[in-house]
């Protein structure tokens, strides 16, 4: 069994943790770390535990476990890491954003490798530490990647994706409350969003020429869970040589799928799948891609990337259905 530790256990990226590590197979939970709520039950912050799981949170850590989750939140990590040691062996896989750059993915001589599955599996399985995608940034890469792959990315990129509101965390603002979410939707962090910088970075770990703009505009959607992400740009080759590029680039990648269907984001939501459409008018190709921003956006990633560290099948565990209705 791996054993492990989760830091930040109060959160929806360690709430959705718990969902799927309940029932993995291989899968023993140590301790859950949290100075807000330590010594109370887990099911004390996560509701949906209450009768499923009796531990208690706590603000000690075992620094022998096997793989520890960071869910601290964007840029507390590092801090957390220079405070509590753990043991050579113990694998971390964190997911806020701390080490996600190259310029950024060193800690004590030990580098993160960035753990988006699909580009960079064969690193993933010999690592010791993950860096996990942002949500945004999983769905966008995963559209674009394969274009990437064959130099196809000549223009510029034209994105537009609303995520629920569960993306912004646990703790209450003014933009999830209710009564301001509800019936209401929003655009944030224009054209300058943070997950830009790792996108572009694997977009020229496939296609190093690419120098044209990724215009991105993120929505706040009045739903708690999920990313609709719609991106747009020009291309030659026709839908049908695209369409078997793409098939061909995640032929081995048991999580995602591409169709020339329409999409909607119910067939992801509490899945570690990502669904990609595409459609072609002319010279200009639109890239539909859905994913569970807590699953496949965080969590469910997470949970992939620790199957392949201890050399088990990426899937175990995330077998998922989503609910149609």
């Amino acid at each position: 069994m791996i054993t492990i530790g989760i830091i930040g256990g109060s959160g929806y990226t360690a709430g959705e943790l718990f969902r799927i590590l309940m029932f993995h197979p291989n899968a023993k939970l140590d301790f859950v770390y949290s100075t807000t709520n330590a010594g109370k039950p887990l099911a004390v912050a996560h509701h949906d535990l209450l009768g499923d799981i009796d531990m208690n949170f706590t603000n000690t850590v075992n620094p022998n476990v096997d793989v520890v989750f960071l869910c601290l939140g964007h840029g507390k990590s590092i801090s957390f890491l220079e405070s509590n040691q753990f043991s050579n062996q113990t694998k971390i896989i964190d997911l806020g954003n701390d080490f996600r750059l190259i310029e950024d993915n060193n800690f004590n001589g030990k580098s993160f490798v960035y753990g988006l599955p699909e580009l960079n599996k064969t690193a993933i399985k010999s690592a010791q530490y993950i860096a996990n995608p942002g949500c945004f940034a999983t769905a966008i890469q995963l559209a674009l990647l394969p274009l990437a792959s064959h130099g196809l990315l000549n223009d510029d990129v034209h994105i537009n994706a609303t995520t629920g509101s569960t993306g912004a965390g646990v703790t209450p603002s003014e933009t999830t409350h209710f009564s301001w979410r509800n019936n209401n939707m929003s655009h944030y962090k224009a054209f300058n969003h943070q997950h830009l910088g790792e996108i572009n970075q694997s977009v020229n770990q496939l296609q190093s020429a690419y120098k044209n703009e990724l215009i991105f505009v993120p929505n706040r959607g009045d739903f708690a869970r999920g990313i609709f992400a719609t991106l747009y740009t020009t291309i030659e080759e026709s839908l049908e040589d695209v369409l078997a590029k793409y098939q061909d680039f995640y032929k081995d990648q048991p999580f995602v799928t591409v169709t020339t269907t329409d999409i909607n984001m119910k067939q992801v939501v509490q899945t570690n799948k990502c669904i990609i459409s595409l459609m072609k008018k002319g010279n200009r190709i639109l890239i539909t891609s859905v994913i569970d921003n807590l699953t496949k956006g965080a969590s469910g990633q997470a949970i992939q990337n620790m199957n392949l560290m201890f050399g088990l099948d990426e899937s175990t565990g995330l077998h998922l259905k989503p609910s149609g209705f």
